[in-house]
């Protein structure tokens, strides 16, 4: 056994495999860390619009929740394009106050009720905080009616000052929350299929380039280098074809919710698996077998600051900046419109074009510098014979 541990312990590749786990280590610790670091404390930038339709206690209401809230709070004068806005996730949830608001929540026989919008086509953490914040809403809500003198109102109406009182005090249980969600989505399996289709995307997309970097470098001897440069651009195109084509239909024999259809969700997989297959393949361009570190780095940053696990709003600018020049932010917005609804894809998959072409082009530039490199030894030796 001794002389077995030495001979794997002479070999290179032994050594690789122990670097690359321990890498795998640093590099997620590091980034997750920092990635992470403050969410909770960044709440503040989360956008909650306030329509207010109601002309009599609506306008205070809106604007005490405007100014103490701890949220991003604008007003909005109409409550279609809040919606519009929820729907592009532009906005986190929209908070409608009804023109009878206040003919409902004075009347000891009613009671009032606050809309609230939310789109469920995002990262669960939204919906978790904009229900907590719904219930804050409203608990506010309730003290404010209260201490806004409806009280003196009913008084005023000649109501007896014991029932004015009563009715009053009753008013703090009397505003309810009108729930309604938009782009439902059906179960924590469906919820958590954007990351999944990253991290199988981009895990397969590098796995795969640092087996055809080996390949060519097996036939480096048999064809030039733009030949293998080709050869490999139109491996990846086929495997994505073939790879996201799988994919999709096992995504939806499986009971995935695929709200526009099974067509749109092979399309717009192709596209990011194959722009994840040019990007991890351009570092190998690069760096040779070394990129693989560039793509350990890259796996963890587009988890990270991509939307799928916590919503972009929450991260620090630096990551949020990040996030906006890799693939995945792309992939996993596309999705989440494709699988749960929500507008077209075509920003995002303009992005993932124009991410697919910089990492060919580089690659590209990276073929020719070698090429150039390579020609050289070869003038020497010529000129020694």
């Amino acid at each position: 056994m001794r002389n077995v541990l030495q001979a794997f312990m002479k070999r290179p590749t032994t050594w690789v495999g122990i670097l690359t786990a321990l890498m795998f280590q640093v590099i997620f610790s590091v980034i997750w860390m920092t990635g992470y670091n403050g969410v909770t404390d960044r709440t503040d930038q989360l956008r909650i619009a306030v329509v207010n339709e109601d002309t009599v206690m609506g306008q205070a209401v809106a604007a005490n929740l405007v100014e103490n809230l701890p949220f991003d709070m604008v007003q909005m004068d109409s409550l279609e394009t809040a919606r519009e806005e929820l729907n592009e996730r532009e906005l986190q949830m929209v908070v409608h106050i009804p023109a009878d608001f206040s003919q409902k929540a004075s009347d000891p026989n009613g009671q009032g009720s606050l809309g609230y919008y939310l789109n469920e086509s995002n990262p669960a953490l939204i919906k978790s905080i904009m229900s907590g914040a719904a219930t804050q809403i409203t608990a506010e809500v309730n003290k404010q009616a209260v201490a806004m003198g409806i009280q003196k109102t009913l008084a005023g109406a000649n109501v007896p000052e014991e029932q004015a009182s009563a009715a009053s005090a009753s008013l703090s249980e009397r505003v309810k929350a009108d729930m309604q969600s938009s782009n439902v989505v059906q179960g924590m399996n469906n919820q958590m299929v954007p990351m999944m289709m990253v991290l199988a995307s981009y895990v397969g997309a590098m796995i795969m380039g640092m087996n055809l970097e080996q390949s060519s470098m097996a036939v480096a001897a048999q064809a030039g280098k733009w030949s293998r440069f080709a050869a490999r651009s139109i491996i990846n195109v086929i495997a994505a074809v073939a790879v996201s084509l799988v994919g999709s239909t096992l995504l939806v024999s499986l009971g995935g919710q695929v709200e526009q259809g099974f067509l749109h969700l092979w399309g717009f997989q192709l596209l990011f698996l194959l722009t994840f297959m040019f990007v991890s393949q351009m570092f190998l361009y690069l760096f040779g077998m070394a990129g693989m570190l560039f793509n350990i780095m890259l796996l963890s940053a587009q988890l990270v600051s991509s939307g799928a696990i916590v919503p972009r709003e929450l991260l620090s600018d630096f990551y949020t900046g990040l996030g906006s020049a890799l693939p995945a932010t792309y992939a996993v917005d596309g999705n989440m419109n494709i699988l749960f609804g929500g507008p077209g894809v075509g920003s995002d998959a303009a992005m993932l074009v124009l991410i697919a072409v910089v990492a060919i082009a580089v690659s590209s530039v990276a073929v020719l510098l070698k090429a150039k490199g390579a020609a050289q030894p070869q003038v020497a030796i010529a000129g020694k014979k």
